[in-house]
């Protein structure tokens, strides 16, 4: 640690019963210990050292993740232009994998939108708006720079435990997705399951998680999901240092990621 600073762990516990969505219900989240250490515990012949060893089982979209750029398309077409039929296959992606996103060490804005309207957390099904990111931004007074991360906290991240509530939590819409590529911001993240509001259809561009459509597809914006921004929040920290480094899964379109905030003394 250097001195003076403190480091926020953004990560939410992966767990079997945690929350995931159910479009990746199927893979779930299991952990198998399949080497236990009295499975070699032969202190006469070997010594007294053991070893254990397990087994992960998961979807690259569950838990605290980040969406890599082939996990969404635009008409068959991933971000740039990329026809999907050019470069998938049954083992992932040979463009816009997530192997392609860098270890991610970038200014971070922490935009409270709860706090903002008055409340802990946001009502199932609330859509924070880009006039609601224009609030946020007067009354914390922060601006959004040019590359940075920008998180937006709607309170959801309390009901973790629960997952129907957690699933059920509010979300972005559309303008506040167009908001955050119009400052071209390098990545987003939220405290909800999709960054989207949960089944609200977008009338204009027709689909559910219309962000996921704009950031990713369109505008190459990465999406943190799942985070865990209230001890952040409630230390009043709303800029920082994020980094964030994805796992070099070659061809995925996710990954796992463990992100932090560091606050300087000064801050």
């Amino acid at each position: 640690m250097i001195e003076g600073t403190k480091v926020f762990d953004l990560e939410q516990p992966r767990t079997a019963d945690m929350p995931i969505h159910p479009a990746h219900q199927q893979a779930g989240y299991s952990y198998l210990l399949h080497r236990h250490h009295e499975d070699e515990y032969r202190p006469e012949e070997a010594g007294p050292r053991t070893g254990a060893a397990g087994i992960l089982i998961f979807s690259e979209h569950t838990g605290t993740h980040i969406d890599a750029l082939s996990h969404q398309s635009d008409a068959l077409m991933l971000c740039g232009g990329v026809p999907v039929g050019e470069v998938q296959s049954s083992r992932g992606f040979t463009r816009h994998g997530v192997e392609e996103i860098p270890p991610i060490m970038s200014p971070g804005i922490l935009l409270d939108a709860a706090a903002a309207e008055g409340v802990e957390c946001l009502e199932p099904g609330h859509a924070v708006t880009a006039d609601d990111l224009e609030r946020c931004c007067e009354r914390q007074g922060v601006g959004v720079e040019l590359g940075s991360v920008v998180l937006v906290r709607t309170g959801n991240a309390r009901h973790w435990d629960d997952a129907e509530r957690y699933l059920d939590g509010p979300g972005m819409d559309a303008s506040a997705a167009y908001w955050m590529a119009d400052r071209q911001v390098l990545a987003v993240g939220a405290d909800n399951m999709a960054w989207d509001v949960p089944g609200l259809m977008d009338p204009e561009l027709g689909c559910y998680l219309p962000g996921h459509l704009i950031l990713l597809s369109r505008q190459g914006v990465y999406i943190i999901e799942n985070l865990q921004l209230d001890e952040l929040a409630a230390a009043g920290h709303h800029s920082f240092e994020f980094v964030c480094a994805p796992l070099k899964f070659v061809g995925a379109t996710g990954s796992p990621v463990r992100p932090v905030a560091v606050v300087s003394a000064d801050s």
